[in-house]
């Protein structure tokens, strides 16, 4: 940022990499969006001979996402600290990862088992404007947003299988989007060597 200002004063114009990353929160209008995620699913879908493939080339598709986030969230916050306990990087993914990607945090965080924990999403974005032909009825784009999940769980340090699932809500008409993460037995042994 120095460096961009002091060209500046000379009269130079900064290189896109002297110049610093906005603060501002920039948004992405939803038709913006539904129209690249729904291009990106038929990229996919061509290349895919099941639906199994097609969410696990989608799930790829948002780990590169997640770890670009990580970073960009990272270095926003300037609190050149790194999470190394469980339930900071759950928060961390919860409120602010799911806040800048989708607007809102998360409607849920729960723990299923001690090596499991699930976040919900009632309205994920991903799904709201995706029809699924009958072809592909079980077809489970939060599958992305599991990608997400997985790309900053693995990049800050906490591997863990990631998954995406339908949960029937009473009284709502749409499921519900559960990304299940099942963390890896090392970091439940650093968790515990830590003090849980």
């Amino acid at each position: 940022a120095r460096r961009a200002r002091a060209m500046q004063r000379q009269g130079q114009t900064p290189s896109i990499v002297d110049r610093p990353l906005p603060k501002g929160r920039s948004e992405v209008s939803l038709s913006a969006f539904s129209f690249l995620f729904s291009e990106l699913v038929q990229y996919h879908r061509t290349r895919a001979s099941s639906i199994a493939e097609l969410e696990q080339k989608l799930s790829e598709a948002g780990e590169g996402v997640g770890s670009r986030m990580l970073e960009v969230l990272a270095h926003r916050e300037k609190s050149n600290r790194r999470e190394i306990r469980l339930q900071g990087i759950l928060q961390f993914i919860n409120t602010n990862v799911w806040r800048c990607l989708f607007g809102k945090v998360a409607d849920s965080l729960e723990i299923y088992n001690d090596d499991e924990y699930v976040l919900g999403d009632k309205s994920l974005v991903v799904n709201r404007y995706i029809s699924v032909p009958k072809d592909l009825g079980d077809l489970n784009c939060g599958a992305f947003a599991a990608g997400v999940v997985k790309g900053v769980l693995r990049d800050a340090g906490f591997p863990a299988e990631v998954s995406a699932y339908y949960a029937e809500v009473d009284g709502q008409r749409t499921p519900k989007t559960n990304i299940l993460m099942k963390f890896a037995p090392e970091v439940l042994e650093r968790e515990k060597r830590l003090g849980a």
